[in-house]
């Protein structure tokens, strides 16, 4: 009786959250309508700013797996002078004022050795700033639950290190590293206080919302807002039941 009465308190307090995280996407899709928010996908404005968000998200997190990877299998796998130095430089990003990072990309980018200003490179880059460090954190945790006897044993085998990597650690981590760069590339999606001090053309969907609700009000807005806002639910459910289902 004491557990049913621990499950139905916790319930509770679990479903206030959840009813506020969902009924604003449920209001304003029923506010707009799917009618509405069909043809406004058609308007090619609107599909080109949600294709460039898309895109530049997709780009950022390319880069990031590339290069942010084998940082993060470094630092789980090595102690060193400086690490903890290093992980909190790598978490700073997700502190800092959104438009103080635009700022900040500005002042180091835009000094004419790269087209930076109004393009995608600035909107990538911006992306990627402020949402790497999701991806990062996330391999780095894969990396840790994978024990590192695996590693040796494959050594011991005849496989290299790389070979050891990508045919053991890597495999293995799989699931932390797309979850985190799911958790980046919807981070990207969202992105609106860099991108538009460095960008605000050519427009990703959080800039043309913002421009529509500045210059036209709700009634032009909204149906923006529920089209990203859908087509980033349906590709994020489909990465993530493809997901479970590899596993």
């Amino acid at each position: 009786m004491r557990d049913k009465g621990f499950v139905l308190v916790f319930a509770f307090l679990g479903s206030i959250l959840f009813l506020f995280l969902t009924i604003p996407l449920i209001k304003l899709f029923l506010s707009v309508g799917f009618v509405n928010i069909f043809t406004t996908i058609q308007d090619k404005e609107v599909y080109d700013s949600i294709f460039l968000t898309l895109k530049s998200a997709f780009y950022a997190v390319v880069f990031v797996c590339i290069t942010g990877i084998p940082l993060a299998y470094l630092i789980a796998r090595y102690d060193f002078w400086g690490k903890s130095i290093l992980e909190s430089i790598l978490d700073i990003p997700v502190m800092v004022p959104h438009t103080a990072a635009g700022i900040a990309l500005l002042v180091a980018f835009s000094n004419g050795y790269i087209d930076f200003i109004d393009t995608t490179t600035g909107i990538v880059s911006a992306m990627m700033f402020l949402s790497a460090p999701f991806l990062i954190n996330g391999a780095k945790e894969g990396f840790k639950k994978v024990d590192v006897k695996y590693e040796y044993v494959a050594r011991t085998l005849g496989a290299s290190r790389l070979s050891a990597f990508f045919s053991i650690v890597l495999p293995n981590a799989r699931n932390d590293i797309i979850n985190g760069a799911l958790m980046m590339w919807s981070r990207g999606l969202g992105e609106f206080g860099a991108v538009v001090i460095i960008a605000y053309h050519p427009m990703v969907a959080p800039v043309l919302i913002y421009d529509r609700f500045n210059n036209y009000g709700l009634k032009y807005s909204a149906p923006v807002a529920a089209d990203m806002i859908l087509v980033s639910i349906v590709l994020f459910l489909t990465v993530r039941f493809v997901n479970n289902r590899l596993k």
